[in-house]
């Protein structure tokens, strides 16, 4: 059983920055694919990003070139570098393990789930 704790969120201004992290608990991160999602009351949760196992990431659109995703398997952490915030990012963010290793855009196909941080963009 993996066990997921986000940190990093808060109130941001328009246009700052925040760094989300995900710390896992278990002995195999390095192995996983790692999810980032967000979700706002009353609509679905989206796929943000994902970094695959063996470094390999890959955004959503509407992040693309303003969100990093990274990792660090020494301390069993996954990373989400957001700039350029806007009020629209305002969510709740969720990280997501994939025990294969790919790291998809699908809900479906990750097996832990973190508790969720708040990232509120407003002036």
């Amino acid at each position: 059983q993996e066990h997921l704790v986000e940190s990093g969120g808060g109130l941001v201004q328009p246009g700052g920055s925040l760094r989300l992290s995900c710390a896992a608990s278990g002995r195999t991160f390095r192995s996983y694919g790692m999810g980032w999602f967000r979700q706002v009351p009353g609509a679905e949760r989206e796929f943000v990003a994902r970094i695959r196992s063996g470094g390999n990431t890959y955004y959503s659109d509407f992040v693309k070139g303003r969100f990093t995703i990274a990792r660090d398997n020494t301390k069993n952490t996954v990373y989400l570098q957001m700039n350029s915030l806007k009020p629209d990012d305002t969510a709740v963010y969720y990280c997501a393990a994939d025990q294969d290793g790919v790291g998809t855009t699908r809900e479906v196909d990750y097996e832990y789930w973190g508790q969720g941080t708040q990232v509120t963009v407003s002036s």
